[in-house]
């Protein structure tokens, strides 16, 4: 009876996911007839019009939207295992905020120097300043007991990080960097093949990474002392958790900027539609769960009040927003009983 509702599950989210990236391609200011992809990416006269539009504009855009929004689901989940706490996420621990910083630093200056940045250089300044974030949440973890504390103090960091970000921007405002206002605010416009790439292969290594932590995951849910009696090198164990959470976080805070919530909701949506938490079931649905929500939020900010576009975290926040207070209402429902 579970093995036919985890198949369902996952045929339930391949469904959307597939829906939502051929309604991010189809809708739009010019409305592509779904008659016309086929031909589209076949090549097999479709109109020139459409095909610009889809290939250059909308299919990136939305591959990365679900590449992105998968890998910040799954960073949520593995920042939720690490902190074991359910309202824990790239965002809510200033994460997010810290590789934002720092990469509105290096392109600031770059483009002040007539400098082109490449994404690797964008990923590898994001994740150094996830990085210098991640270790000061991990020294207050070591001071402050109270969990509760903990994320007060991340949100805080978030705070400070993007009042900075938000100074620098301000006064780099130029006519050469007007992308990077939408992009320190969370967008996924103006994505590029070369984006794609880059980021399908930084994120797909980690995810895979992630699932291959199956096992360990599951042990060190079950408590430290459990891990260690199954032979789990708790130390190493919790430094690869840091890693890849703070990899996956810092590749979406590249080229998307800071986006809210998803690394917090996502996982407990997906925990209530499988009915379980299996970290072998839980990390790709984790994944897929996360493409679906930021392609059906990416589409909302794009198309609800066009031209106007909404930043994605505007979005994301209507919608992630309510599954946190449900969580918190919760487990205060839990602790009461």
């Amino acid at each position: 009876m579970k093995n036919k509702r985890f198949g369902a599950a996952f045929v339930i989210l391949g469904g959307l996911l597939m829906i939502s990236l051929i309604l991010n391609i189809c809708i739009g200011s010019v409305n592509v007839p779904l008659k016309d992809i086929p031909g589209i990416f076949l090549k097999t006269g479709a109109n020139e019009t459409y095909r610009d539009i889809v290939l250059n504009i909308r299919f990136p855009r939305a591959l990365a939207a679900a590449i992105l929004g998968g890998g910040l689901a799954l960073s949520g989940y593995l920042l939720q295992t690490f902190f074991h706490n359910p309202i824990a996420g790239p965002f809510t621990l200033g994460i997010s905020s810290g590789a934002k910083l720092v990469v509105a630093l290096v392109m600031v200056a770059s483009l002040g120097n007539a400098l082109k940045l490449s994404s690797w250089v964008m990923i590898i300044a994001a994740f150094a300043g996830a990085m210098v974030c991640m270790g000061f949440v991990i020294l207050m973890s070591g001071v402050i007991d109270q969990m509760a504390m903990l994320i007060v103090s991340g949100v805080m960091i978030g705070y400070i990080c993007s009042a900075v970000t938000d100074f620098i921007v301000t006064f780099a405002d130029d006519a050469d960097i007007v992308n990077l206002h939408n992009w320190s605010k969370g967008s996924f416009s103006g994505m590029t093949w070369e984006n794609v790439k880059v980021m399908a292969v930084v994120t797909g290594i980690a995810a895979i990474g992630v699932f291959m932590m199956s096992k360990p995951v599951s042990a060190y849910e079950m408590g430290e002392s459990y891990a260690r009696n199954m032979g789990l090198n708790v130390r190493v164990f919790r430094i690869l958790l840091v890693l890849l959470s703070s990899i996956l976080a810092a590749c979406v805070t590249a080229f998307a900027g800071p986006v809210s919530f998803v690394g917090i909701a996502v996982p407990h949506l997906v925990k209530k539609l499988l009915g379980t938490s299996r970290p072998i079931l839980l990390i790709p649905a984790c994944f897929l769960g996360g493409s679906v929500f930021c392609l059906v939020c990416d589409l909302l900010a794009r198309t609800l009040f066009a031209p106007t576009e909404l930043s994605i975290s505007t979005v994301t926040a209507v919608f992630g927003a309510p599954v946190v207070i449900y969580i918190m209402i919760h487990r205060r429902k839990e602790k009461a009983v």
